[in-house]
């Protein structure tokens, strides 16, 4: 059984022009102080204007969902994001949840991947889904109805990049022969992936295919303790062992009468998420925005959780 972790996210959007970025920043460096295990950032890279699209299961988003800004909302790129925080951090993790990645070449993808993962010292993850908007695609010069292929087509050359010194591909999206890309990732077997999805037939596939671990989305990702074992089915059916899996779920995060987080309330919850085989908590906290406040709560965070977690 993989030794659980505890992830935060960074902010790295917002409604309107922040006037700069430092807080985020900040925070990755009190993270990284404090010992949290990973930090995660989002994607968008354009928006149209039709936003209640997330809100709809059959697009691909979450039902009765919002988007968190709306189509001028600021987003940070993020990988170019997680490359100026790798240089600012010196242990902790850093992953994409979730990069759509069908909307970036598959060889740059592979080899931005590759660079980041390399200077970082070896700390890069992939989340990576379909995503939801079809205007994105669109404006990328893709096919939205297309983007399960897409993706699969991406992790594809991706993962041979990563793995293989000469590397050849003929499929209905892309061609070509004999090309070399170095350098390699520093990870075995390059860049962790992580997929996102509901539990159907193409993330089964997917997860078996390229996936280190699962990122539950949409109803798959209230109850665990009964999806987890019903994706581990699933991997089976379709040939792959799920050992060693990893799956994101979110603390679960208690309070006391008066809205305060209860921290000890919080991780007498955890057993029966770890023993379902939740192996990374993605922890929504309130955070103080000084370095020095939020290097502190989050270092009472950390030791909470590994002594929950008997780590």
């Amino acid at each position: 059984m993989s030794t659980p972790q505890l992830s935060i996210m960074l902010r790295t959007f917002s409604p309107e022009d922040p006037g700069g970025w430092k807080p985020v920043l900040d925070l990755a460096r009190a993270a990284d102080a404090a010992g949290v295990d990973r930090l995660l950032v989002s994607d968008h890279v354009v928006f149209g204007e039709n936003l209640e699209a997330y809100g709809r299961a059959e697009s691909g988003g979450v039902e009765g969902g919002r988007q968190p800004t709306g189509p001028d909302g600021h987003w940070l790129e993020p990988l170019t994001t997680l490359s100026v925080v790798a240089g600012l951090t010196s242990r902790i993790r850093l992953g994409t949840n979730i990069l759509i990645a069908a909307l970036r070449r598959p060889v740059v993808l592979a080899k931005t991947a590759a660079t980041l993962d390399v200077l970082s010292g070896g700390r890069l993850d992939l989340g990576v889904g379909i995503g939801w908007q079809r205007e994105e695609y669109e404006a990328a010069g893709l096919d939205f109805a297309n983007r399960g292929r897409l993706l699969d087509a991406s992790l594809d050359v991706c993962q041979a990049l990563w793995r293989d010194q000469r590397v050849s591909v003929d499929s209905s999206e892309l061609s070509f022969d004999a090309i070399h890309m170095m350098p390699k990732p520093l990870q075995p077997d390059g860049v962790p992936i992580w997929v996102s999805g509901r539990i159907n037939d193409r993330v089964v596939e997917r997860l078996a295919r390229f996936g280190r671990g699962w990122i539950p989305w949409g109803d798959d990702a209230v109850d665990l303790t009964e999806s987890i074992p019903r994706m581990v089915d699933a991997l089976a059916r379709a040939g792959r062992d799920a050992t060693g899996l990893q799956v994101a779920g979110t603390l679960p995060l208690a309070r006391r009468e008066d809205k305060s987080p209860d921290l000890s309330a919080t991780m007498a919850r955890l057993a029966p998420l770890v023993d379902a085989g939740v192996t990374d908590f993605r922890a929504h906290l309130r955070i103080p925005d000084s370095y020095d406040g939020a290097a502190e709560h989050l270092h009472e965070v950390v030791v909470a959780f590994r002594a929950a977690t008997g780590r």
